[in-house]
Formats: structure tokens, sequence, C-alpha cells
């Protein structure tokens, strides 16, 4: 596999969480007017929907859960700027490289690992609320856990795919320059 097809892939990966992420945050404007209604209904009708107020946790929880690698490649995470705002662009990469190895796909791994279980049992149930007037829809809620990891264990691969590039990248950078000044 050559240098293009790998950073092709990492554009990919981008392209998708982008268009995920992009798509999720409709679910923004859906929790305002759903918790509009809500309370339009409720206070101005007396009329209230149990099934409306769990649409609000399902776009919410969406929101998160499909939003977060797209927040991952856009640099909206906390990350500890004491180290990593005037680094040089080698030691951020070697930053990035690290956490996505070390510490965000380990987690993203024991996420899916330890979520599959429950989202499997509630599939095997079709699991609906507990609620009688509820959504019917709890297993697919539950669902997002495990592909919010998959998603983001997606994301740092790219992150660590444009991290080894642009490391790559400064090595022949200075290989050249070192060549340049004999």
């Amino acid at each position: 596999m050559n240098v293009a097809r790998i950073i092709g892939f990492a554009a990919a990966i981008d392209r998708f969480n982008t268009a995920v992420g992009r798509a999720a945050s409709w679910c923004g404007l859906a929790i305002v007017l759903i918790g509009f209604a809500v309370v339009l209904l409720r206070y101005v009708m007396g009329f209230g929907s149990i099934w409306l107020q769990e649409s609000i946790l399902y776009a919410h929880a969406a929101l998160f859960l499909l939003a977060a690698a797209w927040t991952l490649k856009e640099g909206g995470h906390v990350r500890v700027d004491v180290f990593y705002a005037g680094a040089s662009p080698r030691t951020k990469a070697w930053i990035d490289l690290a956490g996505a190895l070390l510490l965000l796909l380990p987690f993203c791994a024991a996420i899916i690992w330890f979520s599959w279980p429950y989202v499997s049992r509630s599939w095997a149930i079709l699991e609906r609320s507990r609620e009688t007037s509820g959504l019917p829809l709890v297993f697919l809620l539950k669902t997002l856990i495990p592909l919010f990891a998959a998603m983001l264990a997606l994301q740092g691969i790219s992150q660590a795919i444009k991290s080894i590039a642009m490391l790559t990248m400064l090595r022949i950078g200075r290989r050249r320059a070192a060549k340049a000044a004999r």
C-alpha cells in the first residue's frame, strides 16, 4: 500500500465523520423544537407526551455520540494545552500519535468490548421504553454506544496516519535542509 492511498484512507475517514457529524448536528435543532412543543402542549393545551419527551433524550444522545468523532477531527475536544499550545509541529504530531495509539484506541476498544453484550441483549429482545406510551426504540439508542466508539476509533486511526505523515514530511525536510547546507 503506498503512502498516497494511506493518506487517502485517512481523508475518507475524515469525510465520513464530517458527514455524520454534520447530519447529527441537526439533532440540536430537533431538541429545541421538540422541547418547545413539549412545553407548549403541556402548559397551553394540557397534553403530555412521553414519546415526545423521550425523543428529546434520543436526539441528545445521537447528537453527542454521533458528533464526537467529527469534534475530534475539528480539534474541539479538551486537551492539555500546557504542553500542546506552544509545541512545535513535530512535538504536536508525536503527542497526537501517542494519544491516538496509547489512549484513544484502547479506550474505544474497551467501550466496544464492554458495550457489546449490553447492546446484544437489547437487540435480542428488541428493547423498548419502560413507559407504556414511550418509544419502542431503546435497542437502537443503545446501538449508538459501540457505533460512537467505532467512529471515534476510526478518527483516531486517521489522526495517527496524519501524525505519521507529518513526522515523515518533517524528517524529509530536515534531511533536504541538511544536504542543502553542505
